[in-house]
């Protein structure tokens, strides 16, 4: 009984540092429902090994819904339709990779929704461990339910990586096009949403033909978001 007793006694320290940890990420997700979230890690990380920093959070109010449709076309068509996870798109996602694996080439498949990456991005550093992964579902169920679909969006576009050193619609769009999110053309929001994948490697302002055919694949798709109403969600 005495080693059942110390036993629960060591492992106290441990469940109270959990509980702290569930009610601080808790707490971060409502303050974040109504207040602009601070850096994250990936800006701290990348400005610590010198890319500078240039965020500028911007309401969705202010940024052009031609770059909401881009990046659903592009990045997670079912945005509206699901509750977090695209378990289709992860299935791909799996089969791809697994193929991938098999031959010993090509490129990585990720299946993540836009509320996955958004949770990621708001919330966690980078990388894919299996810790990180697990938060990252957890978080995802959360914003979920207590943010909603539009502050989804509009966390995700201002928190997305679109350069070195550059996060966010705005600062994006002044880095790239020098203008403000709201001036964006749809070719331009396409161009930006075509880079989201390597935005490290690519460029929206002088793109090459792997950025240009991608290009013209979002656009086209954007014709069938605004007809389908595929971002009625995200509709102020």
């Amino acid at each position: 009984m005495s080693g059942v007793t110390k036993a629960a006694k060591k492992s106290r320290p441990i469940l109270t540092v959990v509980l702290l940890l569930i009610l601080l990420g808790a707490s971060t997700i409502i303050i974040q429902r109504w207040i602009a979230p601070p850096i994250t890690f990936l800006m701290v990380s990348r400005a610590v090994e010198g890319e500078g920093l240039s965020y500028r959070w911007r309401s969705l109010d202010d940024i052009s819904p031609r770059l909401v449709q881009a990046v659903i076309a592009s990045e997670d068509s079912t945005f509206c339709s699901h509750n977090g996870f695209d378990m289709k798109a992860i299935e791909r996602a799996l089969k791809a990779n697994a193929r991938v694996e098999k031959r010993g080439s090509g490129r990585i498949r990720g299946g993540s929704t836009i509320s996955q990456q958004t949770a990621k991005n708001a919330f966690l550093w980078p990388g894919r461990d299996w810790i990180r992964k697990g938060l990252e579902a957890g978080y995802t169920v959360a914003i979920e339910t207590v943010w909603g679909k539009r502050r989804i969006m509009e966390v995700y576009l201002n928190v997305a990586e679109w350069a070195p050193g550059v996060y966010g619609a705005e600062a994006a769009s002044q880095h790239w096009f020098g203008k403000s999110a709201d001036d964006l053309t749809a070719r331009e929001a396409a161009r930006l949403a075509a880079i989201l994948p390597s935005p490290r490697r690519y460029s929206a302002a002088s793109p090459g033909p792997y950025v240009r055919r991608r290009t013209a694949r979002i656009q086209a798709a954007m014709g069938t978001v605004r007809e389908q109403g595929l971002a009625a969600c995200v509709a102020g």
